[in-house]
């Protein structure tokens, strides 16, 4: 391990503390804990698993425009304005 120094705010001392007294780890351990949390959130490979859980998502709704008619919208407006324009 490498040995580092980190500066905290009083609330969030005041906090480990009581997280550390209640859990009974002590506060290293706990500041480990969180930073792996921290780089296993920011992991490619999770970004990855969570755009592609949300494939789909959308594919039964009713109340929202189906995305390839404002498309078809768009390109005749922006077409249309490149001819008056």
């Amino acid at each position: 391990m490498v040995r580092t120094q980190v500066y905290l705010t009083e609330n969030e001392k005041h906090h480990l503390d009581t997280i550390a007294e209640v859990s009974g780890i002590n506060q290293s351990r706990l500041i480990r804990q969180a930073i792996d949390r921290l780089i296993e959130d920011h992991a490619p490979s999770k970004r990855l698993s969570l755009i592609q859980s949300g494939f789909g998502l959308w594919k039964e709704r009713t109340d929202i425009p189906d995305l390839s008619d404002l498309r078809e919208g768009w390109a005749r407006r922006s077409n249309r304005m490149n001819k008056d324009g």
